[in-house]
């Protein structure tokens, strides 16, 4: 019996330390997104600026 009860509070606190590590990513995750999404948002406005003209990094390079 003691063996199970070790074994259950191993696992219970395995389970503890994954959901941190979880919500973490998570909070890395939202981070991130909301990041990709203003570096959108201003490429979108600088195209915007520029007059819809060809986007840098569709050029071919000069040694091309």
């Amino acid at each position: 019996m003691q063996h199970l009860e070790e074994k259950l509070a191993h696992l219970l606190r395995t389970v503890d330390e994954l959901s941190d590590v979880v919500a973490r990513q998570q909070r890395e995750i939202d981070t991130l997104t909301r990041r990709v999404h203003m570096l959108m948002q201003r490429e979108g406005e600088r195209e915007a600026e520029r007059g819809g003209g060809v986007i840098i990094a569709d050029e071919r390079p000069p040694h091309y």
